[in-house]
């Protein structure tokens, strides 16, 4: 029973951020949909959907914009602390926008490309790391923090590993992302 409430709970890790976004771009694909209805613009039902995808993209590009504005900022910080204040809402949240920051923000964490050796099975793993320094958990100097995600998966496994199991990999953080999630299989630059 044990392992199969955290498989729940592994698989919500996984579902839960991904059914977020898709939600939210659904949701805001219907508000522009009825917005083009309302204004009479609708062109072809087979690009009328096309049109709708482009313009999401487009706010959704636009939101970003706005965000970095001198003017827009401060709403968005406000709208930030308020999210992160909410009970059980802050740790869905703050996990997602730190996992996204962590990607694709400025705070990009995967940015240290590792090979991982397990010295008694003579395996290795590739990886990033993403913190160096690990006191304020209570965790002794000469251990790391390293990702190492999986293959066709949005998801991976966090490992708390000896310095010296950790090797730096000579190559682009997306040559290497890209390495791990397709399985080994595509062609490397």
């Amino acid at each position: 029973m044990k392992t199969l409430f955290r498989y729940f709970f592994q698989g919500l890790l996984i579902v839960v951020p991904v059914a977020i976004t898709a939600v939210v771009i659904y949701y805001i694909g219907r508000i522009v949909s009825d917005w083009f209805s309302k204004i009479g613009f609708m062109v072809h039902p087979w690009l009328d959907p096309v049109i709708v995808l482009v313009a999401v993209v487009l706010f959704i590009v636009l939101a970003g914009f706005l965000s970095t504005s001198i003017i827009f900022k401060p709403l968005f910080s406000l709208f930030d602390h308020a999210m992160e204040r909410a009970p059980f809402v802050k740790t869905v949240y703050s996990s997602m926008k730190d996992l996204l920051s962590a990607i694709v923000g400025s705070k990009k964490k995967f940015d240290k490309p590792v090979m991982v050796t397990n010295k008694q099975t003579g395996m290795q793993q590739l990886g990033f790391i993403t913190q160096e320094d690990l006191s304020e958990l209570g965790i002794k100097e000469g251990k790391v923090a390293v990702y190492l995600p999986y293959s066709y998966s949005f998801s991976g496994m966090l490992f708390i590993v000896p310095r010296e199991m950790v090797t730096p990999v000579e190559a682009s953080t997306a040559e290497v992302m890209k390495f791990i999630l397709s399985g080994g299989i595509t062609d490397l630059d």
